[in-house]
């Protein structure tokens, strides 16, 4: 199989030197993702992890579909926070999301937390993915 630059309109165009996500040797890698409008490219919901996090996880979504994939796919996601007080919140929104997707009695993907500082200020949350192309 040869690489794959992955690329929608249905995400947000990035900003700086790299893929949306790229498909190679069966893996599917999708860039980290913030709670950006794909059509206005406007940063949403500034102070609201919930709603950030919803959003954030449907520009993850869009390019896994652009790729042939869903969330079924997801190895693995990892989750940026600016801060430790957002994680339940970002959790209940995560959970909601990702178990719509996946089904009752599906697998859910692995998951890493990890608080940091992230590019840009009203940015609360920030996730990428690794999923199995099929």
């Amino acid at each position: 199989m040869s690489d794959i630059r992955i690329s929608t309109d249905q995400a947000p165009a990035p900003a700086h030197t790299f893929s949306q996500g790229v498909v190679r040797g069966g893996m599917i890698q999708v860039s980290g993702q913030g709670p950006v409008d794909p059509v206005t490219n406007e940063y949403l919901f500034p102070g609201d992890v919930k709603a950030q996090t919803v959003r954030t996880l449907q520009n993850v979504e869009a390019i896994l579909a652009a790729a042939g994939a869903g969330f079924e796919d997801v190895l693995m996601l990892r989750v940026y926070l600016t801060t430790r007080a957002d994680f339940a919140a970002m959790n209940e929104a995560y959970g909601e999301f990702i178990g719509s997707r996946v089904g009752e009695g599906g697998i859910l993907p692995c998951r890493t937390t990890v608080m940091t500082g992230l590019p840009r200020e009203e940015m609360l949350v920030e996730i990428d993915a690794l999923a199995v192309a099929r």
